[in-house]
């Protein structure tokens, strides 16, 4: 199974940056460079990818920065991440949007592995087209509390 992409993984981070934002104008990148550890310059080349495919708006000068087009309730990391990483399948021949039959496949009507990638190409995109970039930052708000509400020192007598 092939693994996110360096790239993938920042655009999540840039993309719950702006998710936290959202609806409080735009952000600077150089902001969210910082708070998301990631290289201002690979960062620059996200957010204007971002923009040409109409995920997120952008605006210079004063008050400028970046800023998410829909609400982050809108937004699935199955749609962000087919941008970045492509068809979600992990073969060609188990792809629903980029169907290609492997070289070395007889007959793909009769292929178990492929009858399984697709099994697993369906869960996954399963998961992942019903989480929404809002319901990931929750969830990390969510484990950030947790683990704060621990940090407290307990005395036993």
């Amino acid at each position: 199974m092939r693994s996110l992409s360096k790239k993938t993984q920042y655009t999540l981070r840039a993309l719950y940056a702006l998710s936290r934002t959202y609806g409080q104008g735009p952000t600077l990148s150089a902001t969210i460079a910082k708070a998301e550890a990631i290289p201002q310059d690979f960062l620059e080349n996200i957010l204007l990818y971002l923009k040409r495919e109409g995920l997120v708006s952008s605006k210079k000068g004063k008050g400028g920065g970046y800023a998410l087009l829909s609400p982050p309730d809108q937004i699935t990391m199955g749609r962000v991440i087919r941008l970045t990483e492509g068809p979600l399948a992990p073969l060609p021949c188990a792809s629903e949007t980029a169907y290609r039959k492997c070289d070395e496949c007889v007959d793909d009507r009769f292929c178990g592995t492929r009858m399984v990638m697709r099994e697993v190409r369906d869960a996954m995109a399963a998961i992942l087209d019903q989480t929404t970039l809002a319901q990931v930052c929750a969830r990390m708000d969510e484990a950030r509390q947790t683990a704060h509400d621990g940090d407290g020192l307990m005395f036993y007598i």
